[in-house]
């Protein structure tokens, strides 16, 4: 694989932004070291643009001949390398150099085949990238049964993100995907995406965004969302005083301080990961919003569904964990991809050593780490990195416009990358929320 081309714009008018986009593409198409004839195209748009969307994907399609698959959505902001859009008019673009037989783009109406093998269909799924609309009906359970469609369970990707039209790309082929008729291509609503064969090698990592106010607990009551004991104890007094507040008298200082909270959750039977290590979540870990405060059952509701024997921890935003566990995640990366050439990022190694972070990232079976004890693995380039991140990581809470972005690049180079902030993160078959997926394609031995 080459590297592959990128393009990204903002302007009012979508067919301005698109045209732009459409310029630097063909720009890098015509160098040595760029992908000279991709054919499948991811596009991630703002929500200004939803609208629009048949339009502009016709367009990109007319442009850009050459590129018969797209897949992509809508976020409330797109990213692209070294630069984010965030609630403002505008569309990021890559062009993925992956040979036709190592991929498949899928949707409702064409949906992957039930068994990723590869003697029923003639493609077996390896990996997926997916993208969701997040009022899809038991869209957890959806995304399991969606892992089991890949060799590896490996998913990656967002919820739409929109205050208008919540629209999905999904063409295959000579401009449709087979079955889906008069969509053109934009749909609303369940799950699209793209399917990657084992021929193509990529790394994928989680960065968790929130940090735990208090100790793990083990949650031994609880009824549909809500949890009404932790550890044998009445699970509103546990919030309250992990929160050192109280309801008595005025209760706006507690409340204010419950608003500022969330729940992290780990699933019965599992193992945290990272918490009772190091105090901080590893990428078992689930953050949910708390919705709500049942005084007469002393209960605690969540914006998931809990049951006896789930863990569960409070826990709050942190820039600076933020910050230093997406510099450990890209330090990752960097060393896996040239073990002897590079050295992690000496800020990501000192905060490990330290214990300031500890969440570990999952790869994908396509490119998995070496064992202990074998021989160093040769430099793998980047061809190029898609990243999703939360819509509420976006911005100041990394310190000012695109600092997320800017630290992904300081870590990877300059390398092409698209992405969009979304209404939760798809990693595994799990749903997260506050978190980040960093997904890069490799070439080389």
């Amino acid at each position: 694989m080459k590297l592959f081309p990128s393009g990204h714009a903002t302007h009012p008018q979508w067919r301005m932004a698109a045209a732009l986009v459409v310029a630097q593409l063909r720009a890098q198409m015509a160098l040595p070291d760029h992908a000279s004839a991709p054919t499948l195209g991811l596009v991630y748009i703002t929500d200004h643009y939803a609208s629009e969307a048949s339009a502009l994907l016709e367009y990109l399609g007319s442009e850009l001949p050459g590129v018969t698959d797209w897949t992509g959505t809508v976020g409330v902001g797109v990213s692209a390398n070294n630069a984010e859009y965030f609630d403002e008019p505008a569309l990021s673009v890559m062009l993925l150099d992956v040979p036709a037989d190592q991929y498949r783009v899928f949707s409702g109406v064409a949906p992957l085949p039930t068994h990723p093998d590869a003697t029923t269909s003639g493609f077996a799924a390896h990996t997926a990238l997916v993208h969701a609309d997040g009022r899809t009906p038991e869209l957890s359970e959806l995304l399991a049964e969606m892992s089991t469609r890949t060799a590896t369970g490996y998913l990656f990707g967002g919820l739409t993100a929109s205050r208008t039209a919540s629209v999905q790309f999904a063409v295959g082929g000579n401009g449709n995907v087979a079955g889906q008729g008069a969509a053109s291509g934009v749909f609303d609503g369940g799950l699209s995406g793209v399917a990657f064969a084992a021929g193509v090698g990529m790394v994928s990592r989680v960065t968790q965004g929130c940090q735990p106010v208090g100790a793990l607990h083990t949650i031994t009551a609880a009824q549909d969302n809500v949890v009404l004991e932790l550890d044998g104890e009445q699970a509103l007094d546990v919030l309250l005083d992990t929160l050192e507040v109280t309801l008595e008298g005025d209760p706006q200082p507690a409340l204010r301080k419950v608003r500022a909270t969330l729940a992290g959750l780990v699933n019965a039977g599992a193992q945290p990961q990272g918490q009772r290590r190091t105090g901080h979540f590893g990428t078992d870990t689930r953050v949910r919003h708390i919705v709500g405060l049942d005084g007469t059952r002393r209960g605690v509701a969540l914006a998931d569904h809990v049951e006896a024997g789930m863990h569960l921890a409070f826990c709050q935003r942190n820039v600076a964990a933020a910050r230093a566990d997406l510099m450990r995640i890209c330090a990752e990366i960097r060393e896996e991809l040239s073990p002897e050439e590079l050295e992690p990022l000496p800020i990501a190694r000192n905060a490990t050593a330290g214990g300031s972070i500890s969440a570990s990232g999952y790869n994908s079976a396509a490119m998995p780490s070496p064992a202990a004890g074998a021989a160093p693995q040769a430099q793998r380039r980047i061809c190029g990195a898609i990243y999703v991140s939360c819509s509420g990581r976006g911005g100041p809470h990394f310190g000012g416009p695109s600092a997320e972005l800017q630290i992904v690049r300081h870590a990877l180079g300059d390398v092409p990358l698209a992405g969009f902030f979304a209404g939760g993160e798809i990693a595994h078959h799990h749903l997260y929320g506050y978190t980040g997926v960093l997904t890069v394609f490799v070439a080389g031995d």
